[in-house]
């Protein structure tokens, strides 16, 4: 899992008068919990940029007066009409100890059956993993290149190592469905050995 830091300021007031006046600065009042007493920060508003807005699950070390926490997003708040981060929690990480989080799937390769005209579903986009600081990955790579028409990924055909996926593991990842402009893959396999053949009958040099 790939790290960001970002800098803060202990909150010396608390409650909503006081988070509502750092908003207006552009700050984000934050919090963060999971190891003992909870620690309550603000920090730039910016900071969020490479944080909240990418398609990865980053750690975050939050430095607070000279103190590091090493935390993982585990909620955020934004405005209903102005879409403003307006709150962000953070879970702190303990060494050795496994921690729950949320990271998305990543699919990879062009699948088979979209190829011949199949309709590719991407039902389950991120999972809850479970693991220690060293080994929670940042996204879960799924590799989709030989899926068919009709054939389906389910979260127990994804290969973890050193994290586990929680949740129900019979739940369809993605599938892909048939359409109109499907092409029949048996037809598709045979026409790839025809001219696999033909191919091979040119090339091979006449008899004296």
């Amino acid at each position: 899992m790939r790290s960001v830091s970002i800098e803060g300021k202990l909150r010396e007031e608390l409650g909503t008068k006081s988070a509502k006046q750092l908003r207006r600065e552009g700050m984000v009042p934050c919090v963060i919990y999971g190891a003992g007493e909870n620690v309550h920060f603000y920090t730039d508003h910016r900071n969020f940029k490479d944080i909240l807005y990418t398609a990865e699950a980053l750690l975050v070390v939050v430095n607070l007066d000279g103190n590091e926490y090493k935390c993982v997003v585990r909620d955020s708040q934004f405005h209903p009409v102005s879409d403003e981060i307006e709150h962000v929690d953070f879970f702190q990480l303990s060494d050795g100890k496994p921690v729950n989080v949320v990271v998305p799937i990543n699919l990879v390769g062009n699948a088979r059956g979209v190829r011949n005209g199949g309709k590719l579903k991407f039902n389950l986009r991120r999972v809850t993993v479970r693991a220690t600081e060293d080994n929670l990955p940042g996204m879960i790579d799924l590799n989709i290149e030989d899926l068919r028409i009709g054939q389906s990924l389910r979260v127990s055909d994804i290969a973890t190592e050193g994290y586990e996926i929680l949740g129900e593991p019979g739940r369809s990842v993605v599938a892909i469905k048939t359409s109109r402009n499907a092409v029949d893959e048996e037809e598709d396999e045979e026409e790839g050995t025809e001219e696999g053949a033909e191919a091979s009958s040119e090339e091979a040099p006449a008899e004296a």
